[in-house]
């Protein structure tokens, strides 16, 4: 399994992070996902998983922030579309990302349980983009926690990608 993400000399574009134009965001927040592309996925792949992790954002504010969580995406697309966060045409389900913590107090399950574009508030900050092939899909719900996904994953890992990407600061 590979994967590819488009970017722009090594970050990602704008529409999908801090500089997203307003119609790319929700509460002032990018809420664009960005289209990633599968080549080469195992026949033993049931199911792919994903997570957008920044831990550039430890020094700011003493933890990896999570962008985004994904589970259950069909093993036989090649390219999962601009934008599935919001209009989820195909079932995906997506767990909880840091703005729901308690520390950042967001409510909205429309920005918590999304696609939460980068903003990084002090330097330009590497994501990295992690791929897991699954063989199977998970037992997770809209919502879930990552040591959830964490927990369900292990030992259903058939095969796994992983990308850093820059964004803006």
């Amino acid at each position: 399994m590979k994967i590819n993400v488009t970017t722009e000399n090594g970050y990602l574009p704008a529409k999908y992070s801090k500089f997203a134009e307003e119609k790319y965001q929700y509460k002032g927040s990018p809420c664009i996902s960005f289209p990633i592309e599968f080549i080469d996925v195992s026949d033993k792949v049931k199911s792919i998983a994903i997570t957008f992790l920044d831990h550039d954002a430890i020094p700011v504010c003493g933890f990896t922030w999570i962008h985004w969580l994904v589970c259950n995406i069909p093993a036989n697309i090649n390219c999962l579309t601009e934008n599935i966060s919001v209009d989820n045409s195909l079932n995906v389900v997506q767990g909880q990302n840091s703005f729901a913590s308690p520390y950042v107090g967001e409510t909205d399950s429309n920005i918590t349980n999304r696609y939460a574009g980068p903003t990084p508030p002090d330097k330009e900050h590497e994501y990295t983009l992690k791929v897991y092939g699954l063989d199977k899909k998970l037992d997770l719900k809209q919502g879930y926690f990552m040591n959830d996904f964490y927990k369900a994953i292990n030992g259903h890992v058939v095969e796994s990608d992983e990308l850093k990407i820059l964004a803006h600061s």
